[in-house]
């Protein structure tokens, strides 16, 4: 909903307040650090508070996330919207609102409350770096400067090929050869970049999020978070409908692969599996491998058999940091994957813990190979390259990268950028 209370907030002005609260689910989410990193990363600018024992959301006898309490000039609640909501829609009714109060003399914007804190987010040739793809014909790498809205090209050694900027909140990355695709989070849209001629194109979205059934009929997507190019066809982790989606290539068209759109953890064929907010995607074996991010899994979709199968992870409200093998290990929040050739292991970004973890996908067993909240802070991305696992550090606005022998963990300084 961040986006659109944002622009609700911009198209009304200083008669309607808002006041984000934020009941954490992930034990990461509890931290005042944490989320002040997540405040500055989304651009959020009204308060927001932390409600880390849940006790705003007693008060107010919440349900679910999100939820929106409307509240008068005298403290009172006079109306509760559960889940997401259009923007006209909101906009709608904020305006009877401020009418009615307007007209009976309760508005005084002569307080108005504080803004945010001045962002990090410039200071740096990384701001909250989302996603780093792998070249291996070419031994490039490509880093999604996610909010400094561009993408960037780079050499091994971290000196910049090509830059791709004027996008919205980028997010994942692939290589296709001497092309580039983007998912282009913050305008819900996937480009097609050209390395040769630098040159930038929306193959699919509208720039809009879909929010009804129409809003897809128009070829609008949601919040499409990862993707990877297998044989002709970009898979797309589309986030905000739980779904994978397939592109192709050639044609440009778009449309679900996997997933009902239901938010769960629940394994079958294609069309009947439950995904939760699938914020990573990579491909190796003969499979697509996932990660699930509000289930805390890793899922296997086998591109022969179609269907979907759960690595590790159990369900929405089981998470953890525990290795070992099956149903006793725990990750939290995973927003990154990675195939790993020579090793035949899924290199994880197990972004809420702050480690790089590697899966046996054979026996489902993850051992951890580097990181801490002292070397890590909440990576979002990985991507492969002979034996180094390179990293999104996320909240360190920093590329590093990890051998996948022996876990030592290197930077990687930009130059030219």
């Amino acid at each position: 909903m961040l986006p659109q209370l944002r622009e609700l907030e911009q198209r009304i002005g200083p008669e309607m307040v808002v006041i984000g609260v934020h009941s954490a689910k992930f034990l990461a989410e509890q931290a005042t650090e944490n989320l002040r990193d997540a405040v500055l990363r989304y651009g959020v600018e009204h308060p927001v508070v932390n409600d880390r024992d849940f006790a705003v959301w007693n008060e107010y006898a919440v349900r679910a996330w999100p939820t929106l309490m409307f509240i008068d000039p005298a403290g009172r609640v006079i109306a509760k919207h559960e889940g997401e909501a259009p923007i006209a829609a909101l906009e709608r009714v904020v305006r009877e609102m401020l009418d009615e109060f307007r007209a009976a003399g309760l508005l005084d914007t002569s307080r108005p409350l504080p803004v945010h804190e001045e962002s990090l987010a410039t200071r740096g040739a990384l701001a909250f770096p989302g996603k780093v793809a792998a070249d291996p014909m070419g031994e490039r790498l490509a880093v999604a400067d996610t909010n400094h809205d561009r993408v960037l090209v780079i050499d091994q050694s971290g000196r910049l090929l090509r830059a791709f900027g004027g996008l919205s909140r980028p997010q994942g990355l692939a290589f296709d050869g001497g092309r580039l695709w983007i998912a282009e989070t913050g305008a819900h849209s996937v480009h097609l970049a050209d390395l040769e001629t630098g040159s930038l194109r929306r193959v699919a979205g509208t720039g809009s999020a879909a929010m009804s059934t129409a809003d897809l009929a128009a070829g609008a997507l949601r919040s499409p978070w990862d993707l990877c190019v297998v044989n002709g066809s970009v898979y797309v982790a589309m986030a905000g409908s739980h779904q994978i989606w397939r592109l192709d290539a050639a044609s440009g068209g778009i449309e679900p692969f996997a997933g009902s759109g239901r938010e769960g953890l629940r394994d079958g064929p294609l069309a009947d599996a439950w995904l939760a907010q699938p914020s990573g995607i990579a491909a190796g074996a003969g499979a697509l491998w996932v990660a699930d991010s509000e289930v805390s899994a890793v899922r296997r979709i086998d591109l022969d058999r179609r269907e979907v199968q759960t690595v590790v992870g159990l369900d929405l409200f089981e998470f953890g940091d525990v290795d070992g093998a099956g149903d006793e290990v725990r990750l939290q929040h995973p927003l990154g994957v990675a195939w790993w050739e020579g090793g035949g292991r899924v290199v994880i970004a197990d972004s809420y813990n702050s480690k790089i973890k590697l899966l046996d996908p054979e026996r489902r067993a993850v051992t951890t190979l580097a990181g801490s909240a002292h070397e890590f802070n909440e990576p979002g991305g990985v991507a492969v390259l002979g034996d180094v696992a390179y990293v999104a550090d996320t909240n360190n606005h920093a590329l590093r990268g990890v051998s996948l022998t022996s876990g030592e963990i290197g930077g990687v300084e930009l130059s030219g950028t």
